[in-house]
């Protein structure tokens, strides 16, 4: 957490003992910081006027809420796939809920509260192209994904090592160079996928292939060793799930087509 200035040590002080809610600096100012997408339909999208829609959108809410929270003392601050963990590390953020996919290489720089969602990597394809039905046909297309991606890193490793890979800072930037035909397809979660593929005035102009090319397990990120933290997001998960407004957040994003699985087991913090 950041330092408070010497003039606000004590008013950190008695709002530190008069809130249950998390935070150095938030406290002070009454605010928690969150770092979402804001360019992903169904997920996290900056809606115009400056609201905020997405299922990543309504667990953070909902997180946040448990923390002692409510929605107008949340702050969104965009986040893009290859610069959440420094977010975190720079205490920009309180913590990252993004499509962010725990593995490995993230849990050295971070810590992951959940899993809270699975999804599985997919390709967005244009729906009058019929020559891409396996992860192997990318060998020998133009493919686009996003900068810091666990999904042109799976292409690049192992499904189709001879691909033109594209990557790009958004998705929405690949969703114009598959329009423009500057590449055959775009992969990332299906979750994310659908999301593209459903939304106003994108309607049969594209269609997922259908495939599970991974196991992708959303996680929520918080700084590194913040145990406290991790735990209490934890909570709130494991509450979301069980009164049910975990369920009716998917079923209000991604709409009644979409086949999501159940809500994974929450691991133990630690």
């Amino acid at each position: 957490m950041k330092v408070p200035q010497a003039g606000a040590v004590a008013a950190v002080i008695v709002i530190a003992l008069t809130t249950s809610a998390c935070g150095g600096e938030e406290k002070a100012q009454g605010t928690i910081s969150i770092g979402i997408k804001f360019d992903q339909p169904g997920i996290g999208l900056r809606e115009t006027g400056g609201t905020f829609s997405g299922f990543d959108v309504d667990v953070a809410t909902y997180v946040a809420g448990e923390l002692g929270y409510a929605p107008d003392r949340i702050e969104f601050k965009q986040v893009y796939s290859n610069d959440r963990e420094l977010l975190l590390q720079y205490n920009e953020v309180e913590f990252v809920a993004a499509s962010y996919s725990i593995n490995d290489k993230r849990k050295e720089k971070v810590d992951f509260a959940g899993p809270y969602f699975l999804a599985h990597q997919d390709l967005l394809v244009r729906a009058d192209d019929s020559s891409i039905a396996k992860a192997e046909d990318l060998n020998t297309k133009r493919l686009c994904s996003v900068t810091g991606s666990t999904s042109a890193e799976n292409v690049k490793k192992t499904l189709a090592p001879k691909a033109s890979v594209l990557e790009l800072p958004g998705y929405s930037e690949c969703l114009v160079a598959l329009q423009d035909k500057l590449v055959d397809a775009m992969t990332t979660d299906n979750s994310i996928l659908a999301g593209y593929a459903a939304r106003k005035g994108n309607e049969g102009r594209f269609r997922l292939v259908g495939l599970n090319l991974s196991d992708e397990r959303y996680g929520i990120g918080v700084e590194k060793g913040d145990k406290e933290l991790q735990g209490k997001i934890n909570a709130a998960l494991q509450k979301m799930v069980a009164d049910g407004a975990w369920e009716t957040a998917v079923k209000k994003n991604f709409g009644p087509g979409y086949a999501y699985e159940p809500a994974p087991k929450i691991a133990a913090t630690g």
